[in-house]
């Protein structure tokens, strides 16, 4: 039977962006065979998202309130079910509609990859028999399929909840109670796991039948772990199939070369990881099958006679179609992931024209790595945004800190019993108070000023991207979570052009500053680690002087990588990239 996962239609896919910009992205491309992921963090959006959809779309709505008894968990359920009915309608649409310049259902065909299909399609293109033209086209339809609506978890966003100040049990946590309106939902797609590991979250996952294979060996429900390493997966793939769950998909993500939170992984480099799970992929599945095996039968759960495979995907820094015919043709892998080229693309993405303008407008100073994020992980921020601004205002006002109207970042207990979010008023308020009466020199309690202020309502702001455009929340303050590679992309795009660009048939306009996704990952490290010496100077961080050692080790053994592939690039690229690659080893030896 037929999943989105394991006979995709397109090489590539669309990863969650935000909580906003993706949050209704298949209604946009999943009918053209695309694949794309939402978040699931933010039930109140999702819920305002269906109230809007039911609307435009003459559907009754039934609000989901807070009294409901499981209202995150039917919130969510509720909005998969209505997004996965319209992109059916969608497709039968498309399917009933004519081969004619224009159409959708042309266009489905002219956006796929070069494959089987296209061929077909281009064959009956050229077609003068009006009999077979016509028994050609209606074989086509018939092999029309939607992408997947995925869903994306971040693990350790887990917040337990509360209701009449009691604690709940744990099942109501922010991300069991996803899983479960997931879990529940009528898909047929794949959940994306990301942001660490939650052990609890997995064997969860075990509670749901959707997620292990039926009678005829189908799984419904995939998983797809996000991924840093070789080593990540491993770990996590064995703790999973030990309960009789299989890993679909490992997608491995830069750890800074990429949109959101970044990771800078100890300097391990995008290059070497791919390596790894070029010579070692046949020895994972080996062994996470075996133990798949044996899961299932703990279970009372039979194997299926086929066993199935894993795909390899990769995604962060992406740019043009030639790096993604060097990640396919050197390192096997089998899909991409295109995230921040997309904000330039509102046919497939939520963003403001206000907002699209700055994101074109931007230079490599206007996209950051930030403390603006309240779990304390390095954010990428575009500067320029609403978010930052109002969040400076409110600063030169006396005003620091933001209102906190969805809690889904409230971890802190510094100042309470219950926790509060450290972007808040309540927690800034009380933070600098305690600063400016703490025994601290002046040097010092400006810097930690710096960096409590510096957090942002990331939980509400980064929903403006949909609530603002679609009048759902006009006073929102938008931020925007591009990555890096997105400052070198100054042309707004259709779908088509997208897709064009990333299968190679078209290029759109980059700029020609833009270095090597390999290259531009690796002087984000060199930025991260001058950033750590020059913390280490002001005796900031003691403990980064004992990880610099292995930080550099992981460097050195990535630019040796690159030596050696940029040997093999064509001629016009090679002189370039390793002029590139050695300015680099250089300023590693200088930090040395």
């Amino acid at each position: 039977m037929y999943h989105p996962l394991t006979d995709p239609v397109h090489r590539f896919h669309i990863p969650v962006m935000g909580t906003g910009f993706t949050i209704d992205t298949p209604l946009k491309v999943a009918r053209y065979g695309i694949s794309s992921a939402i978040s699931l963090v933010d039930d109140k959006l999702i819920e305002q998202m269906r109230r809007r959809l039911t609307g435009d779309s003459g559907r009754e709505y039934r609000e989901i309130t807070d009294d409901d008894e499981d209202p995150r968990a039917n919130r969510i359920t509720a909005y998969l079910d209505m997004m996965d009915e319209m992109v059916e309608q969608q497709v039968q649409r498309i399917k009933g509609g004519l081969f004619a310049a224009g159409t959708e259902l042309s266009r489905y065909f002219e956006m796929l990859p070069d494959s089987p299909l296209r061929a077909m399609y281009e064959s009956m293109q050229s077609m003068t028999d009006p009999e077979q033209r016509a028994k050609l086209q209606e074989s086509l339809r018939e092999k029309i399929l939607p992408g997947g609506i995925d869903v994306n978890i971040m693990a350790k966003l887990d917040r337990d909840n509360f209701r009449r100040g009691k604690l709940l049990p744990p099942q109501f946590s922010d991300a069991l109670s996803a899983l479960r309106g997931y879990a529940n939902s009528r898909l047929r797609s794949s959940v994306v796991l990301s942001a660490g590991m939650n052990r609890r979250l997995y064997s969860y996952l075990a509670e749901f039948k959707d997620f292990f294979p039926d009678q005829a060996g189908e799984i419904r429900k995939r998983i797809i772990l996000k991924v840093s390493d070789f080593r990540s997966a491993l770990i996590q793939g064995k703790l999973l199939t030990r309960q009789g769950l299989w890993v679909s998909e490992f997608r491995i993500e830069s750890g800074l070369n990429c949109g959101g939170h970044a990771f800078d992984c100890h300097g391990t480099l995008l290059g070497p990881v791919l390596e790894d799970f070029l010579h070692q992929k046949d020895q994972l599945v080996a062994q996470l099958r075996s133990a798949w095996i044996e899961g299932l039968k703990a279970k009372g759960r039979p194997a299926p006679e086929s066993l199935p495979g894993i795909r390899v995907t990769v995604q962060g820094g992406i740019g043009t179609a030639e790096e993604c015919r060097l990640l396919t043709e050197k390192y096997g892998i089998d899909g991409t992931g295109w995230g921040s080229p997309f904000l330039l693309c509102p046919e497939a993405v939520n963003v403001d024209e206000d907002h699209l303008a700055r994101i074109i407008a931007a230079g490599e100073d206007d996209v950051r790595l930030s403390k603006a994020s309240p779990l304390g992980v390095p954010f990428w921020s575009l500067q320029t945004s609403a978010s930052e601004t109002e969040r400076r205002a409110r600063l030169a006002a006396g005003k620091p800190g933001s209102a906190c109207p969805k809690g889904y970042l409230m971890a802190n207990t510094e100042f309470t019993k219950v926790p509060i979010c450290t972007a808040s008023r309540a927690y800034q308020r009380r933070k600098l108070q305690s600063l400016e009466t703490g025994n601290l020199d002046e040097a010092d309690r400006l810097r930690q000023t710096e960096d409590v202020t510096a957090k942002a309502c990331i939980c509400h702001d980064l929903a403006g991207g949909a609530t603002l455009p679609l009048d759902i929340d006009p006073l929102a303050h938008t931020a925007v979570c591009c990555g890096p590679n997105t400052v070198y992309f100054k042309h707004r795009a259709s779908l088509q052009e997208m897709v064009d660009h990333i299968y190679g048939r078209i290029q759109l306009p980059v700029l020609p500053t833009r270095p090597h996704m390999f290259l531009k990952e690796l002087s984000l490290h060199l930025d991260r680690l001058r950033q750590a010496s020059a913390e280490r100077r002001d005796d900031m961080v003691a403990a980064a002087a004992k990880s610099s050692g292995q930080i550099r080790e992981n460097l050195l053994l990535g630019i040796r990588h690159y030596a050696d592939l940029g040997t093999r690039l064509a001629a016009e690229k090679k002189d370039a990239f390793l002029a590139r690659l050695e300015e680099l080893r250089a300023d590693l030896d200088k930090l040395s």
